[in-house]
């Protein structure tokens, strides 16, 4: 959805009529589920670009106070909840401002450093009381559920590539992470780390943000940051400082299979960039073994 300067200003304005003064404009990073602006120089503005991202709106406004006060890093924090209004159709959100670059305005200087402390982050946030949390479901894209869910689309992708990939070595991966199940309780994950998600200040790791896919459930899914931004010795660190079963990695590896399948597959052909990406993520999936 196209959600221009002046519908921001218009919706704050006849919300917020105490930030009415302050200056709007777009974030040059602001992500893909949102569109994001600055509001003055403390705050943002976060509205859904999607009716599919509407539900994760009340669901940082309902978690994230509850989970702040126990990671070891700022997260966002929601300080109002705004309603439709002036032709746009769903709810919309202020936070305060978190200070940073995203890892893809600006890489960490310490690789290693970094997958440490992201795989730390995480390892706390696994162990917050996950008591009545959010299930994986159709508001996060069942992240935290099964693999199962994506069985037959990963399938069928991988015979839609054809020639285009290591068609076997796919199927070898993503049976062997279907094999192997969730056995635990359910814990918190993100459900979205991704580079755009995690902001870095003079080098480090400073926040981790939209928590918008976030549940209770298998974590697998917050491991695909294992294939696609480490390597090598950071790959190794950020398994390190992770409490969690091989089978665990191999369910992480499938979701890092299955999101870099049906990337390359719609992009392949259309945008160079973004095929090439998910080409170098199947190829770190696909050539090298669990560590």
């Amino acid at each position: 959805m196209d959600i221009p300067v002046s519908l921001v200003q218009q919706l704050v304005a006849g919300q917020f009529p105490q930030w009415a003064s302050l200056p709007i404009r777009p974030v040059q990073w602001g992500g893909w589920d949102n569109r994001t602006f600055h509001l003055g120089a403390q705050m943002s503005v976060r509205l859904p670009s999607a009716e599919w991202y509407v539900p994760q709106v009340a669901k940082e406004h309902r978690w994230l106070p509850v989970l702040a006060p126990h990671l070891p890093l700022p997260v966002p924090v929601p300080l109002a909840l705004g309603a439709p209004a002036e032709g746009y159709p769903w709810p919309w959100s202020v936070y305060r401002w978190l200070e940073g670059e995203s890892v893809l305005q600006r890489p960490p200087s310490d690789l290693v450093a970094f997958a440490t402390a992201l795989a730390e982050f995480l390892a706390v946030l696994q162990g917050i009381d996950a008591s009545d949390g959010p299930l994986p479901g159709v508001q996060n894209f069942f992240r935290g559920g099964p693999l199962i869910t994506y069985d037959a689309e990963t399938r069928q992708t991988i015979a839609l590539l054809g020639g285009d990939i290591n068609g076997q070595a796919a199927l070898e991966v993503w049976e062997t992470a279907l094999a192997a199940h969730w056995q635990g309780p359910p814990v918190w994950f993100h459900g979205d780390v991704a580079a755009g998600n995690l902001l870095v200040k003079d080098g480090r790791l400073s926040a981790v943000i939209d928590f918008g896919c976030a549940g209770v459930g298998d974590p697998a899914c917050d491991l695909s940051v294992a294939w696609t931004l480490f390597w090598g010795e950071s790959r190794e660190a950020f398994r390190a400082a992770l409490p969690l079963d091989s089978g665990t990695w191999a369910r992480g590896r499938g979701w890092t299979l299955w999101k870099a399948l049906i990337t390359l597959a719609e992009y392949r052909e259309t945008d160079e960039i973004k095929a090439a990406g998910a080409r170098r993520v199947l190829n770190e999936v696909l050539n090298e073994g669990l560590l």
